[in-house]
């Protein structure tokens, strides 16, 4: 008795299981990119009009200076813990602004993550998966703008400021990031330095002959330069969105007269345009000395605008479809080395999540005593971006393809931490 399949029969059968998928409107839906119709999830998720801001903490804040203190045990440091507007959640005394905002905050203090250099820990925790060679995943700003995104809009979805392009991978240049400087202004080359009746002329030029060109080609990296072509033209169309400076006069006390407050206001008034995904880069947390002096000058100014931002959002009614996220690439150990600083380290540390899709008020997992390792509820790299994906109403089993090969969003054997979500 026959009782496998050969590998053709296997593929055909899994072709045939997904393409008896449906969609949301209930029609039969043909699926050759993976359990869930890519593009048609997009659809489905861009109707509900999520945005997320990601505060990107450079080097690793530490966790024992934040949110998961340690005080009176041989790992504490010198600072004191405070109470905050939850009760029975405590957090560093250097975070007063963020201690009265807890209520919106989703904290997780049981994250264990793979990655302990820099390099892969900032690709990890940026993708929710490990370097490879043989695919390059998109990063989280990269599929927020696929899934939450407008291409129509003349504003990118994907933004950064103060740190560099790139991060679609595999989705393809249409969804890498538009780079702001360290102010949150447009660089000095987006901006033609023809007249504009001049660049019109020139622009007709360049379509022709791109188009005579395409006519006997059909190669991708045409249809890319011409898309890039037109998403820079089209940016000139709402350069007042990213002129800012008079907004900047009237937060500045909100957000703190500092350079992370300014690009924290940016970064809302990006998201209230209509923007999907937009990070904002603190640098400088790497302290393997002195790291107490160097989290005692980053950390308020940081904390100070983080706050204004939450209050900001909440006041103009983008909270509820907006998640915000506070993390960086790696941890920082237990142990105070010789020079009072602390190292990298994975295996027990801690994110925070608010707004869109979070339950506010929630302190998730824990540490043991000393903050070694994970006490209870550990959280990966691929739970964390599984959990913030369904939170932005994205399954996180779809799937888009790298060549022929099918790739999930969210890493393989993740799980979603329901607990925290609305």
């Amino acid at each position: 008795m026959k009782t496998l399949c050969t590998p053709l029969e296997h593929v055909n059968r899994r072709l045939l299981l997904k393409g008896a998928l449906t969609t949301a409107a209930g029609g039969a839906l043909m699926n050759w990119g993976g359990l869930f119709n890519s593009d048609a999830m997009a659809k489905e998720v861009k109707k509900q009009g999520k945005h997320c801001i990601l505060i990107w903490l450079q080097g690793g804040c530490s966790q024992f200076e934040t949110f998961d203190m340690k005080v009176g045990r041989p790992t504490g440091g010198p600072f004191r813990e405070i109470s905050t507007n939850v009760a029975g959640a405590r957090v560093c005394e250097l975070m007063p602004g963020i201690a009265q905002k807890m209520d919106k905050l989703t904290v997780i203090r049981s994250m264990r993550t793979s990655q302990v250099d820099h390099g892969g820990g900032t690709y990890s925790m940026h993708t929710g998966w490990t370097r490879t060679p043989a695919v390059r995943f998109p990063e989280i700003g990269a599929i927020v703008a696929k899934y939450c995104g407008d291409v129509e809009s003349n504003l990118p979805s994907f933004i950064k400021i103060g740190s560099g392009g790139g991060g679609a991978g595999l989705l393809g240049p249409q969804y890498d990031s538009f780079a702001l400087d360290r102010d949150g202004g447009l660089p000095r080359n987006s901006a033609s330095r023809f007249p504009a009746e001049q660049e019109l002329r020139r622009h007709r030029l360049r379509n022709f002959v791109e188009n005579q060109f395409a006519q006997d080609r059909s190669a991708e990296p045409i249809r890319v330069h011409q898309e890039a072509y037109d998403r820079a033209r089209r940016l000139n169309n709402v350069r007042d969105r990213f002129e800012l400076d008079a907004e900047w006069a009237k937060s500045r006390n909100n957000y703190g007269n500092s350079k992370i407050g300014r690009r924290m206001m940016t970064a809302a008034r990006l998201v209230e345009a209509g923007v999907a995904f937009v990070e904002v880069r603190h640098t400088d947390y790497d302290f393997h000395g002195d790291n107490f002096e160097g989290h005692k000058a980053l950390v308020p100014p940081m904390e100070h605008a983080w706050a204004a931002l939450l209050e900001d959002l909440e006041a103009r009614g983008l909270l509820d479809d907006t998640l915000v996220v506070w993390m960086g690439e790696i941890g920082r150990t237990p142990k105070i080395n010789n020079r009072c600083g602390r190292d990298h380290y994975v295996r027990s540390w801690s994110t925070a999540l608010a707004g869109g899709g979070v339950k506010g008020g929630l302190v998730y997992g824990e540490s043991d005593k000393d903050g070694v390792d994970v006490k209870e509820n550990k959280v990966t790299e691929g739970d964390l971006f599984a959990t913030i994906y369904t939170a932005l109403g994205v399954d996180p089993k779809t799937e888009n393809f790298a060549g022929v090969r099918p790739i999930p969003l969210a890493q393989f054997g993740h799980r979603v931490v329901k607990d925290i979500l609305i």
